[in-house]
């Protein structure tokens, strides 16, 4: 059933919407959240199209905002709210209205549709194609609990995901990361197989691609290692290569389908790595309402980072390598001190007891002579046990040097 309204307002929209409801017998409200569709009128129906199969798993209210352009100044100073009613067969499992906003009304979105939302349940918002570069900054992206977009919609999809990373609010999501689910589900998968280290990743793509950069940024946030960003044809992700000290893991999905994964020592298999449709898409992101911890960490991670060899994943386990190496020279360098301040106290309880002064008989006290005859007494001359003490002392010294 559909209901046009021509310059209404947000209550009467209420009541066309309960009149439907007992025009087709169902006056009960049976819908588990609303989705917000903040679009225009030219990716309309694509969206009200993927929400509709999406509302089969997950039946919603789904409210369509389109802000008309207005092309004379006399149209933006004249504030008119159109609206479209759809319920049953034409609206999937739940509600769609479609909302056309006119002139200041347009600035004003958040007002038209707060009456509209459903009590006491979820609302999630969803921008198609142009999303704010705040999503929870945006005044309608404030009443939701869950903001979506799609940086694979944008001309600079690399620049938009800089943007997101910024201005991230726990609840902001994005299509792009929903795109690789089962990419890091067979990848984990395939480590949870061998007991190896992974010493290196390659991650393969198109260029402007913006879930290849996530995918690279997931693999070296998760596992601190180099990750490599090379370019392919398509379409979308084409492999991930991971190095190991067991062999190579490869996953490679050359035609968008099927998928081959190869792990050493083992055969080969063909795994189903579909490209999905974006009502997929929005029915997973609409499964979880929480805050995605795993995302924001892949996010925040930074392009600039991944592309940076100097500070990459890479240089963390670098510098972390560099510094045992300083701690091991260091205690070696503390042994050989050690050992120098032993041979030197070996070098000087060889010389003996010290003489006494002049006598008083006026005899000669022990001098250099009496010092080596003392010493040999004990094993060796003086001279011989200085040298000694002193080449052993040398010896540590010059190893710590060359360290």
């Amino acid at each position: 059933m559909k209901t046009d309204l021509t310059d209404t307002t947000a209550g009467e929209i209420n009541k066309s919407l309960v009149r439907a409801r007992r025009a087709i017998g169902t006056p009960a409200v049976g819908m588990v959240l609303t989705l917000v569709i903040v679009t225009d009128e030219e990716n309309a129906y694509d969206a009200l199209k993927s929400a509709g199969d999406a509302s089969r798993e997950h039946p919603s209210r789904t409210l369509v905002v389109i802000k008309r352009v207005s092309r004379s100044p006399r149209d933006r100073t004249q504030s008119r709210l159109d609206a479209e009613v759809r319920v049953g067969a034409d609206a999937g499992t739940g509600e769609t209205v479609v909302l056309r906003l006119y002139g200041e009304v347009a600035d004003h979105a958040q007002s038209v549709v707060l009456p509209l939302l459903l009590p006491d349940a979820p609302v999630v918002v969803w921008w198609p194609v142009t999303a704010p570069l705040n999503p929870a900054g945006d005044p309608l992206g404030a009443l939701a609990q869950r903001r979506v977009t799609d940086t694979y919609a944008c001309e600079q999809p690399v620049r938009e995901l800089a943007a997101r990373a910024e201005a991230y609010t726990p609840g902001d999501t994005d299509l792009s990361w929903t795109r690789i689910t089962p990419w890091r589900s067979m990848l984990a998968a395939a480590l949870d197989q061998v007991t190896c280290e992974v010493q290196g990743v390659e991650v393969e793509g198109e260029e402007f691609n913006p879930s290849c950069e996530l995918l690279a940024m997931w693999l070296a946030d998760r596992l601190g290692v180099p990750v490599k960003r090379s370019l392919s044809g398509g379409p979308g992700l084409t492999a991930v290569r991971l190095s190991t000290d067991c062999g190579p893991i490869v996953l490679d999905r050359a035609d968008g389908s099927l998928a081959t994964l190869s792990i050493q020592g083992q055969p080969k298999r063909a795994v189903a790595l579909k490209r999905r449709d974006t009502a997929e898409l929005i029915a997973e992101e609409l499964r979880r309402l929480d805050p995605d911890d795993t995302y924001a960490s892949a996010l925040r991670y930074g392009i600039e980072r991944l592309r940076s060899p100097a500070t990459g994943a890479g240089a963390t386990k670098a510098s972390s390598g560099a510094l045992d190496e300083v701690s091991r020279g260091l205690t070696e360098a503390s042994t050989a001190l050690d050992e120098v301040s032993r041979a030197l106290d070996e070098a000087s309880g060889g010389s003996g007891k010290p003489a006494a002064g002049p006598s008083s008989a006026g005899e000669p006290s022990a001098g250099p002579s009496a010092k080596g005859a003392a010493g040999a007494a004990v094993g060796g001359p003086a001279a011989e046990g200085s040298s000694a003490g002193e080449a052993t002392a040398q010896a540590p010294l010059k190893k710590v040097e060359a360290k």
